[in-house]
């Protein structure tokens, strides 16, 4: 027993002393993610602590990256603190406010990350040349301990909270909620990171060591993987036989078959690249001979897919990365094709590369490309539609409702993009007083709505995603669904709740003894704000506030529904906080 203690004590003191700034970042997004559900914190701490734990969490694979760096060269500490700097500069990219944080900042974490994961394949392998082997042997090491960390790690996660479960009933004790979600972080972040490392050993040199093919990968790839591809290729090939037979453009769905059909191909052989030289594998020597010039008319069905949508629509970030994978992909065919010295390293290398451009690259990145293709694409559609009068938007102008979407779609976008500047240049006093004081400004502008479809044009949702409120000035909480009724007491006081909303003259009435209040003149007022609305539209408060002789309630509405002819409402979710004053 003794000599099983010190050996985990060994094999822990080992990975803490190998791998210290990588257990460092897991163990502080674990604390983020903990802190988070312990306090419950209000909206401004939630978003500094989302920033923090994306933040950490790039921290583990860039930091094993530079580890992995720093085990092949000199001054490897250097690097590591430099990847510190790095996650520092990284943390300030985003907004300091949750109110400006939209989803472009999902085209920068997702991509981010990618690379990070990418680094860690191919930067301690980018000075020799005859390194191959090592670097096959290298990342199938990885993703063999990647494979068994993940189910270490969902079998000792879901035992721990099976095991925490059976305590609680066998025993009676009271455990709160939270503890299953911060053991289910705990074990899946740090826990997992820890098991990985374990898996990894002493790092590069034991893991670009040479071991034998596993026999499970080589039936995986062999037998499963790769017939899959045949037959995905196949479906390919028939419906490029089926656009060409019918003279149609390709619909854009195709363009991620195409590109899971190529990614998942490259891995494959990838996997299979030691086999490719043994005679007895032949059918997988054929396959890989072919499989780079079965792209080619895929290729060309994937530019087609996707220009078709760039000339309609625009560059938007997503329709970027699909046309960089597409060139980077194109670029990857190319070189196996004609290059007679090809290397694997040039798969994840060039990967990183086109990101990084697509990241960082001045005027050529993803954001600036995206920015100045919806600003042409704005200026086109006002013109060619006749919507502005020197130089600015006419909103009396007759507009029909699909080009009304069309034109706030790209309010919305370039709103969100921080090209309010731009967006200016079009409007007329009054809205640009708007843009400042709504997030949401550019709904319900437009006054002469022609709707094609006469289903929408007397209904309009108006919701809001804000699930989050400070609630320590209020004493009571009443809840309430739908056309529910409510009727309570606090103390000596009677509360009645009654609403007629769903007739022709609708309130909303609050009765607090004698005393009463209708709160239906605001929410008609807040509603009629968006009359012209043909679309759902979001808010970023739906709250309101009615004052008593010794009360105020506020009343918080998920959504509210309104049917504009009929004048008729619907409110969902309802809750009211209450404080004596």
């Amino acid at each position: 027993m003794k000599n099983k203690i010190s050996l985990i004590l060994s094999k822990v003191t080992a990975l803490v002393l190998n791998y210290p700034l990588v257990l460092l970042m897991s163990l502080a997004t674990v604390i983020v993610i903990v802190y988070g559900i312990e306090t419950n914190p209000n909206n401004v701490e939630e978003y500094l602590l989302l920033r923090l734990g994306i933040t950490f969490a790039l921290g583990i694979s860039s930091q094993f990256a530079l580890k992995m760096l720093a085990q092949r060269i000199k001054n490897g500490l250097v690097w590591q603190l430099t990847g510190i700097l790095f996650l520092i500069g990284f943390f300030f990219v985003f907004p300091s406010e949750e109110k400006n944080f939209s989803e472009v900042y999902g085209f920068i974490i997702v991509p981010t990350f990618i690379l990070s994961h990418l680094l860690v394949a191919f930067i301690s392998f980018t000075k020799n040349e005859n390194e191959e082997t090592n670097f096959w042997q290298y990342n199938k090491n990885l993703f063999i301990n990647l494979f068994l960390t993940a189910v270490f790690t969902g079998v000792l996660t879901s035992g721990v909270q099976l095991a925490i479960l059976a305590v609680q009933e066998l025993f009676n004790f009271d455990f709160k909620g939270e503890i299953y979600l911060e053991t289910f972080a705990t074990l899946s972040i740090l826990g997992s990171t820890s098991i990985f490392l374990l898996f990894n050993e002493s790092g590069l040199e034991y893991l670009e060591k040479e071991g034998s093919y596993p026999v499970v990968l080589k039936f995986f790839t062999q037998f499963i993987l790769i017939p899959l591809l045949i037959i995905y290729v196949v479906i390919l090939y028939f419906y490029c036989l089926k656009i060409t037979i019918n003279w149609e453009l390709p619909r854009g769905w195709v363009s991620y078959l195409v590109l899971a059909y190529s990614i998942v191909g490259i891995f494959a052989l990838l996997l299979v690249h030691p086999l490719h030289k043994e005679k007895a594998k032949s059918w997988i020597i054929l396959f890989s001979k072919i499989f780079y010039y079965t792209l080619i008319p895929l290729i060309v069905l994937l530019f087609v897919a996707i220009f078709t949508r760039v000339l309609q629509y625009g560059y938007t970030e997503a329709r970027y990365f699909v046309l960089l994978i597409s060139v980077w992909l194109t670029t990857v065919v190319f070189y196996f094709i004609f290059s007679k010295r090809a290397t694997i390293k040039f798969i994840p290398i060039s990967l990183f590369a086109f990101g990084v451009i697509a990241l960082i690259f001045p005027y050529f990145n993803a954001f600036s490309v995206s920015k100045r293709s919806q600003e042409n694409e704005l200026k086109q559609i006002l013109s060619n539609n006749k919507l502005m009068v020197n130089g600015l938007i006419d909103f009396k102008a007759p507009i029909a409702d699909s080009l009304k979407n069309e034109v706030e779609s790209k309010f919305e976008y370039l709103s969100q993009r921080s090209d309010k500047d731009y967006l200016k240049t079009y409007l007329d006093a009054k809205t640009k007083a708007l843009v400042e004081k709504d997030k949401y400004w550019y709904n319900g502008l437009f006054k002469n709505v022609t709707y094609t479809n006469k289903g929408l044009d007397n209904y309009v949702r108006i919701y809001t995603k804000k699930n989050t409120y400070e609630i320590k000035e209020y004493q009571y909480i009443l809840n309430s669904e739908n056309r529910g009724n409510i009727e309570t007491t606090i103390g000596k006081d009677l509360i009645k709740i009654t609403n007629t909303y769903n007739f022709q003259n609708p309130t909303f009435e609050i009765k607090i003894n004698e005393e009463v209040k209708d709160i239906m003149p605001q929410i008609k007022a807040f509603c009629n704000k968006y009359k012209s609305a043909s679309k759902d539209v979001l808010v970023d408060d739906l709250s309101f506030t009615v004052d008593f002789k010794n009360y105020q309630i506020k009343i918080l509405f998920s959504s509210i529904n309104w049917y504009t002819k009929g004048n008729n409402y619907n409110f969902e979710e309802t809750i009211y906080l209450v404080k004596s004053k």
